[in-house]
């Protein structure tokens, strides 16, 4: 990078809202962003230190600035918006996004039709969408033609062409799918008040039908018509089903578009409904791929100019989770309580759900790129120089002294490596000595893994508070470890995280994946621990009865267990099993003490 060359581009940049372009020594678009003031904001990419690493090679490629000035910062945002799409910039959000959505047309003809398409034409055909899912149109237009019947020929019925008799009905007539326009058995003005009303149902007000339906019942039950009036009842009992199941919330609430966002490292999840009359008519989730640790802020208002874009989407009004200037034409609202909050958390629902149904595909089709995101988690939320890709965790156990032992759990990549587990007996500590057990173990861990030049882990996890921390580190220092491996100690009763040489403990969010699996690796080695240390005392407990026994010397204990494997099973043998092991004598003896009938 030509430093005096750059700094004389940014020298005259305006102070003006635009948007500006960095290209690299080849003229290849590196990156689109938009500024309220063009030199501020470029002159920042120079003179601060990132600690984003693409950020900072990035700045180091960039050879020529370009900028384009326009009124409001608005207009920025939706160039910059149709520049990333239109380009590509190696260094932007991407928007993971390239389907052709499903639109309703209602064509300009004379009785015109109704139907589903993919391609927007423009010859004057009002087009309505576009719909995430083709399932939502079809689910519509059954709607639409079950309470108006309409024609789905492509005839040109000009009415020279009808009058001529050139036309027949067909058997959409006789099934009374269509009211036959083709030989004027329907009039214009009849059909067209029936397209009028289907529009007012494609933008989600139901209320002109409805009120329109009970009055032709009433009409016709007021004429004794009852067949007529029954088959009306069932369209308005069809399309207030409908209307139930669409509206979730209150029906004053209308032409207001929603926007959430949910993001992790790697992604941003934003999700976009769109409401009218009380009901959702439209919601989508968008996947944006971060490329310079993009704030929530910056991926939301990139992502609220792209939806309202591609849906078209006319809203005065949007209710998101934080203010974003968005410009004067729209009004920005972030609802605290009501109706209008609970519509934004169904939002964040939705895009939390999409983000969970994404890692879950991700496990099963890219299981490196679920690993990568939670490695770089934990390596952001412990503060660590380093993604620990192998994690060890020790936890001691006892019972008042008595049978101490220990365990060590391994975790590579985020899953357990149960071949690498270990058990310790402790060798050197009298009584029930927490801390210097902990020393003890940590110590021969390491001291074993120098010896072997074993890999060293990248993070230590100590069951126990400061006082077990403290311990594990002087074990660390003796070998000449210490600040060579990260290590933390989390406490049981408020899950607090405790680092070395600091007071204050570290409290993660109860949802974080870094202290989910930090659960996991102390919960596996209590449950390692536990099992090993029970083991243990049943086998002692076992072998320290046969021993009690008068008359019964080690050997004839050991001859026991070698067959019958345990003292349970010694006690429940018959006197002539026991005879023909260890003779008439012993066998007595087992006999007597464990009430064994000979």
């Amino acid at each position: 990078m030509d430093q005096a060359s750059v700094k004389l581009q940014i020298s005259t940049l305006p102070d003006a809202p635009g948007v500006y372009q960095y290209y690299d020594e080849a003229g290849k678009l590196l990156y689109v962003g938009k500024a309220k003031n063009l030199k501020k904001r470029v002159s920042s990419y120079f003179t601060k230190q990132h600690d984003n690493g693409r950020i900072r090679v990035m700045v180091r490629k960039i050879v020529q600035i370009k900028h384009i000035v326009v009124e409001t910062e608005s207009d920025a945002l939706l160039l910059e918006n149709n520049l990333i799409k239109n380009q590509q910039p190696r260094y932007n959000v991407l928007l993971k996004d390239d389907k052709t959505y499903p639109w309703i047309c209602i064509k300009k003809e004379r009785f015109p039709r109704v139907f589903p398409t993919r391609r927007v034409i423009k010859d004057g055909s009002e087009y309505f969408g576009p719909y995430t899912s083709m399932k939502t149109v079809h689910t519509l237009l059954d709607l639409i033609r079950g309470l108006y019947p309409l024609r789905n020929c492509n005839y040109d019925l000009a009415q020279t062409k009808i009058d001529a008799g050139k036309y027949k009905v067909c058997l959409e007539f006789h099934l009374g799918n269509c009211l036959g326009p083709c030989e004027n058995k329907y009039s214009e003005d009849q059909y067209n008040q029936n397209i009028d009303a289907i529009r007012q149902i494609i933008k989600g007000n139901f209320k002109d039908s409805i009120g329109r339906f009970k009055q032709q019942m009433k009409d016709h039950a007021a004429a004794m018509e009852f067949e007529d009036a029954q088959r009306i009842k069932e369209k308005l009992t069809v399309l207030e089903n409908y209307q139930a199941k669409s509206t979730i919330v209150n029906p004053k609430i209308n032409n207001v578009d929603v926007c959430s966002i949910v993001s992790d490292e790697s992604y941003g999840y934003v999700n976009f409904l769109q409401l009218s009359y009380g009901s959702i008519v439209r919601s989508h989730t968008l996947e944006m791929k971060k490329k310079l640790d993009e704030s929530d802020e910056e991926l939301l208002s990139l992502a609220v100019v792209e939806m309202r874009q591609r849906f078209d989407s006319q809203s005065k009004e949007i209710y998101l989770p934080f203010k974003l200037d968005l410009g004067d034409d729209i009004k920005v609202h972030v609802p605290k309580m009501g109706d209008k909050k609970h519509i934004l958390d169904l939002s964040i629902r939705n895009a939390k759900y999409y983000r969970m149904e994404r890692f879950k595909q991700t496990k099963i089709t890219d299981p490196n790129r679920h690993e990568n995101r939670i490695m770089a988690q934990m390596k952001k939320d412990l503060r660590l120089s380093e993604e620990p890709r192998h994690i060890e965790c020790f936890d001691n156990s006892n019972i008042q002294g008595t049978n101490p032992v220990a365990a060590c759990v391994v975790f590579k990549n985020g899953k357990p490596s149960k071949r690498d587990y270990r058990k310790f007996n402790i060798k050197t500590v009298v009584g029930p000595d927490d801390f210097a057990s902990m020393e003890e173990v940590v110590y021969r861990r390491y001291k074993r893994l120098l010896e072997e030049e074993q890999p060293l882990p990248q993070l230590i996890v100590i069951d126990g508070g400061k006082g077990q921390l403290s311990s594990a580190l002087k074990a660390l220092e003796a070998l000449d470890l210490r600040g060579k491996i990260a290590i933390v100690g989390i406490a049981k009763r408020l899950e607090e995280l405790f680092f070395p040489d600091d007071p204050i403990p570290l409290y993660l969010d109860k949802k974080s994946e870094t202290l989910r699996i930090i659960q996991q690796l102390r919960n596996e080695a209590h449950r390692f621990g536990i099992t090993f240390h029970r083991d243990k005392r049943s086998k002692e407990a076992l072998e320290t009865e046969l021993e009690t026994i008068p008359g019964i010397g080690e050997k004839t204990v050991i001859t026991l267990l070698q067959h019958f494997k345990s003292a349970k099973r010694v006690r429940n043998a018959t006197f002539e099993e026991l005879e023909q092991l260890v003779g008439v004598s012993k066998a007595s003896l087992i006999a007597r003490h464990f009430n064994i009938t000979p």
